[in-house]
């Protein structure tokens, strides 16, 4: 991979961060991109780097790195310098000669952490989910089998029990432990519509268990440390998570998802489901798995319908230069096609779609 395709994606990836309302990391970023460029520490870190910079997301595996050895006050100096729940205000020129020696004096560590993809579960995504499954209950009134891709450690498997909030309509339980909030433009979901998920089952290559402090410390890591309550809504999720015996299997997308769409039962609605996950695995693989879904389609019946939820980049299903996610999902019997709403990977602000 060539060094101006790194130099690109560390200056493009804070370009999006800073618009994903995360100056800090943003910043980091820039300094990263100076010091590559000036033959620094990252320049010899990434030396034998082979991978695709943008599709291994190599900016957000590093900003893992410092942000794990914070968490895990495996550095004192870069802890001090980063900011926490009691203190959020930062200075990049504090924070950047930290960050600059950490790597430096742990190359080999941080060469070990970057091996592994970067893997988030933002809860916030479940207002996706919730709004998703709200429709496709009040179209079908049947009870839902759930099968989500891409599950990581699955925090957003029982998004019905978090509590949602936006500046016109709110759902679920007031004492939830895991409270998300929103601004809301798009269509109102039917708030009213019952909503009963009877079987739960999600696969990933790569899944996380959240039991273990290390796993569950290394996925807290890839949240952006200017952002307090993204955080502390982990570990409600995460915590909720646990209490529920979360389960997701590791195993190829293609050949789990098969076997899964075999056992579908009647007078149930199937729901194939997936956030932020269909940019990542190969062309192939996306060829691979949408023709399973709508084979599975066309023997759908009135008794036993399928249906396929995305939130995923608008990009991937239509000939559009949009940087926006676009939440939709196909039915069967039918192959009807319907369109919700729009926003980004973290759910800020939702538009019609």
């Amino acid at each position: 991979m060539s060094r101006a395709e790194i130099l690109r994606h560390f200056t493009q990836q804070a370009s999006w961060n800073k618009a994903l309302a995360s100056p800090l990391t943003a910043a980091l970023l820039e300094k990263m991109a100076d010091d590559f460029d000036s033959d620094g520490v990252l320049s010899a870190l990434l030396s034998d780097w082979t991978g695709n910079p943008v599709r291994d997301a190599l900016g957000l595996r590093l900003l893992g790195a410092l942000h794990y050895a914070v968490l895990a006050k495996r550095d004192d100096a870069l802890a001090d310098a980063f900011p926490n729940r009691d203190r959020e205000d930062w200075d990049i020129d504090q924070i950047w000669p930290e960050a600059e020696r950490f790597l430096r004096s742990e190359t080999d560590w941080v060469r070990s952490f970057i091996k592994h993809p970067p893997q988030t579960n933002e809860t916030r995504r479940g207002f996706m989910f919730l709004t998703g499954m709200l429709n496709l209950a009040k179209q079908f009134r049947m009870p839902v089998d759930m099968l989500e891709l891409g599950a990581s450690a699955g925090l957003n498997q029982y998004f019905d029990e978090f509590r949602y909030t936006t500046q016109n309509w709110k759902w679920g339980n007031p004492t939830s432990p895991v409270q998300v909030s929103t601004e809301w433009q798009a269509s109102l979901p039917p708030l009213a519509t019952p909503l009963t998920v009877l079987q739960r089952k999600a696969c990933d290559q790569n899944p996380l268990s959240l039991s273990d402090p290390e796993t569950r410390l290394r996925l807290k890591s890839y949240i952006w440390p200017d952002q307090q309550e993204r955080l502390s809504r982990f570990d409600a999720a995460a915590d909720l998570a646990i209490e529920r015996n979360i389960q997701v299997d590791k195993a190829d997308a293609v050949e789990w998802l098969a076997s899964q769409l075999k056992k579908r039962r009647p007078r149930v609605l199937t729901v194939v489901c997936h956030s932020v996950f269909f940019q990542y695995p190969p062309r192939e693989t996306r060829r691979k798995l949408t023709q399973l879904i709508e084979l599975a389609g066309e023997d759908a019946c009135p008794d036993s319908p399928l249906a396929w939820l995305r939130y995923e980049p608008e990009a991937i299903w239509t000939e559009t230069d949009s940087a926006q996610m676009l939440l939709d999902f196909r039915v069967w019997p039918g192959n009807s096609h319907t369109r919700l709403a729009r926003s980004d990977g973290h759910v800020r602000l939702v538009t019609p779609a």
